[in-house]
């Protein structure tokens, strides 16, 4: 059997349109390899059926034959007509490129009109004493440079300043002193918010003592440290303060070319020790000898309800590497860290007001 490549379709030029060009071929005899359809054209086919109408109505009026002539000529003319839009292939491609043609006009001229006035970046700067807390990454979305003047010290500096308190109680770290070096700035200023921005210290006040469901976000995350201390709360009993400091592992970058670069001279302003890091604070009625942990990844992190049915559970499953995705969780082997009796549970991002400060921050 041929190819399908190999077929051809069959073409009528202008003097084809005619009885005397029509041959068997055309129809029933037609080979397929040669002939696709496997039938004459409709504008081959009506012109040769206007012809025979012609034919016949000359036999039976006896009329001029420079009259049949001429109807035959206009009859070719018209089949002359119709064939140039006789393959619906070559329509459906010329249909395309108008289309496509057409929508590079329109993309062309949206973006003549889409294109505004560039701004210098001290109308940003300007712009930016105005923004809330809250707004600063929507700030920071508008264009390249407002995204600049959000990497500039100047303006964490002043976003500091503007919800600076002064009956407000802070650490020591992030006093109007120490706001004014470089190092971790950010970060600095951040925290701070949480103590002296209303909105962001009632969102902190918000997180419950004891969280509804088993926190997720540290598994397979690895312990960087670990303490313990004794502490004075509404009972007349010590109670015992157990932390644990962890990182995530395993954050992928997105290194695409049109990742924004930070500028070199601000560098230090961005700098985070503790960025990925969280504390988890597991406060007890008992003091419990916990082994050393430090370097292990934490594979199963569970909090149930006690024995005695009045307090809480916290069972802690550690592991020298992590767990691969799709495999089972890590219930047996490695260290385990059982703390019970439990009077509460915290588990603080960097942010948090509670969270323990780095030297650097």
């Amino acid at each position: 059997m041929p190819k399908k490549g190999n077929r051809k379709r069959l073409k009528f030029k202008a003097g084809d349109v005619c009885s005397e060009s029509v041959t068997v071929a055309d129809y029933a005899d037609a080979d397929p390899a040669v002939v696709k359809s496997g039938r004459v054209k409709k504008a081959v086919a009506n012109a040769v059926e206007k012809e025979a109408k012609l034919l016949c109505g000359l036999e039976a009026s006896h009329g001029a034959v420079e009259e049949v002539l001429s109807s035959a000529v206009s009859v070719r003319a018209d089949a002359v007509d119709s064939s140039d839009d006789i393959d619906p292939e070559e329509d459906e491609e010329n249909e395309a490129k108008m289309a496509h043609k057409k929508k590079n006009k329109r993309r062309k001229a949206s973006s003549e009109s889409s294109d505004g006035g560039e701004y210098p970046v001290d109308i940003w700067l300007v712009l930016s004493s105005y923004i809330r807390p809250e707004d600063v990454c929507r700030f920071a979305l508008i264009c390249r440079s407002a995204w600049t003047v959000t990497c500039t010290a100047v303006f964490w500096t002043r976003l500091y300043r503007r919800h600076y308190k002064i009956d407000v109680d802070l650490p020591f770290r992030l006093l109007p002193d120490s706001i004014d070096r470089m190092c971790c700035l950010k970060a600095r200023v951040v925290r701070a918010l949480f103590h002296l921005y209303e909105p962001f210290s009632l969102r902190a006040s918000k997180i419950p003592v004891l969280p509804e469901s088993t926190p997720t976000t540290l598994l397979n995350s690895k312990c960087l440290l670990s303490w313990v201390k004794k502490v004075s709360g509404t009972r007349p009993e010590a109670l015992w303060e157990f932390g644990f400091k962890f990182i995530q592992q395993g954050q992928s970058k997105n290194g695409s070319a049109k990742t924004l670069h930070m500028p070199t001279q601000y560098k230090d302003v961005h700098k985070n020790p503790d960025s990925g890091c969280y504390v988890l604070q597991v406060t007890t009625l008992n003091f419990i000898f916990i082994p050393v942990v430090m370097g292990m990844t934490l594979t199963l992190f569970t909090i149930n309800v006690s024995t005695d049915m009045r307090h809480h559970r916290v069972r802690l499953v550690f592991q020298d590497s992590p767990i691969q995705r799709g495999k089972k969780r890590g219930d047996q082997g490695g260290i385990q860290v059982v703390l019970d009796p439990v009077h509460s549970v915290k588990l603080m991002d960097w942010w948090h007001p509670q969270y323990p400060l780095s030297p650097c921050t």
